[in-house]
């Protein structure tokens, strides 16, 4: 009943149109009275009387007509703040209409008036109620207008083509919105100082800063999606000398579709400004490598979780996450179920430090492909323990890869960094240590002598399944194929520097950057993870692949940027301030040896990193005493590394 009656209670729509209605009625009367007074010379007492009487006699039944043709052509269900071209034409026809029925009627009825009666009258009426509907529209209009006159933010837009001229409708139109365009920038000469909807187009991109300064703009909407990469970057560039904050159009896709508006606009990110194209990789012989395969990711953070979406995109077997910290398991999980509910998903916490569970993980799941990505990556805080940097990543990456090994995977893929390079740090170290485990195992199973292999476990594992036959028979039949995968530091990744920066900008600052001169090497997620799909499938066995990342981005420049494209200005608005290196930290990352050489792939992008030879018997004998120290807790740690890796000085 409640519904019945609010079904039944009269709606605001219903009543404007009631008004409508009346006032159409009263406009026609009024129209033709007034077409009558024009005709006689704007005089009432020279109107012919026979005249008054066939208007008396005829108008109240044309109101009516009228009101019911503008029904039947729904121009009392428009909504005219939104009045658009559509609606004009359907009051055109409606008027024409009209007249033809009046003129017909007056026919039929033998009532005999001037011709300049029905014409003035049927402008007069067009005009009346056309106005009325169309003068709403207009009231907003320069409502909106004076209300984008005291708005607080001033946007230069750049581009005028397509993709911008939308944006300035979607600026004008939206209510909620509180900027107003000043200007455009487009490249094209035959646009400057020519007017888009009221907006001046100031010049080419090399007038942006001088366009910022003139206005004193606020944002700056970045509108050619169709730009080449190298075009975005250097208007990127320019833009990034002004004070304004920077937004940008993702692509073409928008304007096909027709999504151009503000909302779609977003936040330039650092990475455009990045000194190369993101590199396109072709993945086919990957995913049809993952198809119908059973993949272990062991460690789920930035990486492994980019990973296991593209590896669940992409029709696995079976897909297992392992992870000893829960939350980041517990995330991919629930994402992965929900976007692929058919897939075969298994999450598992544990520590790749237990080798009993990772044997057990092994002998249940007996995974085809495994991407290792399980490690401590922080430099300070394993200056701080570096027993835990070798218990964790040596170590797990030992007892994962012989599980590996026993269990007949066919590849096995570890995520390595720039920083095992001549490292200055135990985490460095111990990811070059993880890099020779990766070389040792390889060779050894090129040699035939896998079962050669210490086993180093601090969790016992029960003898029956560590030696029974079926184990021995794997190690000497085992094929594996062993590969490192090595690329620097990885944009908005965990413990990335871009997080840190975004989050003092936020707070006003300051800024921490540890050293002036500080550069780093940079890659995206989407790079990195089609550097590591790719390495599983040229692997051979013993291969370290190495991204050829472009030059390397000052740390200082970085931080700089970021706090332009903010919208504030560098050591004004947000100050910068030089903390000193941490330590284990230098001053630049490598990304190879220089007793390394580089081998081609397939990909110009990506290469292969020609190992240094060293003493595999002597390093494995190495770890098992390297293991017994870290266990103990031994202050000397770095010492004895620095014996293994001669490659490692500690800063």
């Amino acid at each position: 009943m409640k519904k019945m009656r609010e079904n039944k209670k009269i709606k605001h729509w219903q009543i404007v149109s009631l008004l409508l209605v009346i006032y159409d009625f009263v406009a026609v009367l009024i129209s033709y009275l007034a077409a009558l007074w024009i005709r006689f010379d704007c005089a009432f007492n020279k109107i012919d009387r026979s005249y008054l009487d066939g208007y008396a006699k005829s108008i109240l039944i044309y109101a009516a007509v009228c009101v019911i043709i503008f029904a039947a052509f729904k121009l009392y269900k428009s909504i005219w703040r939104f009045a658009s071209y559509f609606e004009l034409i359907r009051i055109i026809l409606s008027t024409v209409v009209a007249l033809a029925v009046y003129m017909i009627g007056m026919k039929i009825a033998g009532i005999k008036m001037p011709m300049s009666y029905f014409m003035f009258g049927i402008v007069i009426q067009f005009i009346l109620t056309l106005g009325v509907r169309f003068s709403y529209r207009f009231v907003l209009l320069l409502r909106g207008r004076n209300n984008k006159e005291e708005a607080k933010s001033k946007v230069i837009l750049v581009g005028a083509g397509s993709a911008g001229q939308m944006i300035l409708r979607d600026i004008k139109s939206a209510k909620e919105t509180n900027e107003v365009v000043c200007c455009f920038i487009d490249d094209n000469p035959n646009k400057w100082g020519r007017l888009i909807d009221g907006v001046p187009v100031y010049g080419d991109r090399n007038r942006i800063v001088e366009a910022s300064e003139k206005y004193n703009a606020d944002k700056i909407y970045i509108a050619i999606p169709s730009a080449s990469p190298e075009d975005k970057r250097e208007i990127l560039s320019i833009c990034n000398n002004t004070s304004c904050e920077i937004s940008n159009l993702p692509g073409m896709y928008q304007l096909y579709t027709g999504e151009v508006s503000v909302s779609k606009m977003k936040k330039v990110q650092i990475e455009d400004l990045l000194g190369r194209d993101p590199i396109k990789t072709d993945l086919t012989a990957v995913y049809d490598n993952l198809k119908g395969k059973t993949v272990l990711v062991t460690g789920v953070g930035s990486i492994g979780s980019e990973l296991s979406r593209q590896i669940a995109a992409h029709e696995p077997k079976r897909l297992i996450l392992f992870d000893i910290y829960e939350n980041n398991a517990y995330d991919i999980q629930q994402e992965l179920r929900k976007k692929y509910p058919d897939l075969a998903l298994d999450t598992i916490i544990g520590s790749v430090r237990d080798s009993r569970k990772i044997f057990k993980v092994f002998e249940e799941y007996k995974p085809d492909i495994v991407y290792h990505a399980a490690a401590h990556k922080h430099v300070p805080l394993m200056e701080d323990s570096p027993c835990e940097a070798i218990k964790n990543n040596v170590m797990g990456t030992y007892k994962t890869a012989y599980a590996a090994m026993a269990h007949g995977c066919e590849k096995f893929v570890l995520i390595s960094t720039d920083k095992a390079v001549n490292p200055t740090n135990i985490m460095g170290a111990s990811k070059r240590l993880c890099e020779m485990i990766i070389q040792a195992f390889a060779e050894k199973i090129k040699e035939g002598r896998a079962a050669d292999i210490p086993q180093l476990f601090t969790h016992h594992v029960t003898k029956d399944i560590i030696a029974s036959e079926k184990i021995e028979k794997a190690l000497k039949e085992t094929k594996t194929k062993f590969v490192a995968v090595r690329f620097g530091n990885v944009l908005g990744s965990n413990g990335s520097v871009i997080p840190l920066f975004k989050k003092q900008i936020e707070e006003g600052g300051p800024v921490t950057v540890t050293h002036p001169e500080i550069i780093r090497y940079f890659m995206t997620i989407a790079e990195a993870v089609s550097l590591i799909l790719l390495a599983g499938t040229y692997a051979n066995g013993g291969e370290i692949f190495v991204l050829d990342m472009g030059e390397p981005v000052k740390i200082d420049t970085l931080a700089r940027n970021m706090i332009r494209l903010s919208g504030y200005k560098p050591d004004i608005d947000i100050k910068i301030i030089y903390t000193g290196l941490r330590p284990g930290e230098k001053l630049y990352e490598e990304k190879l040896m220089a007793e390394e050489g580089l081998k081609k792939t397939l990909n110009d992008l990506i290469h292969i990193g020609c190992p240094i030879p060293f003493d595999i018997n002597e390093f494995l004998e190495q770890l098992g005493s390297l293991l017994e120290a870290a266990y103990k807790n031994k202050d000397d740690m770095r010492d004895r590394v620095q014996k293994v890796v001669t490659t490692y000085h500690p800063a």
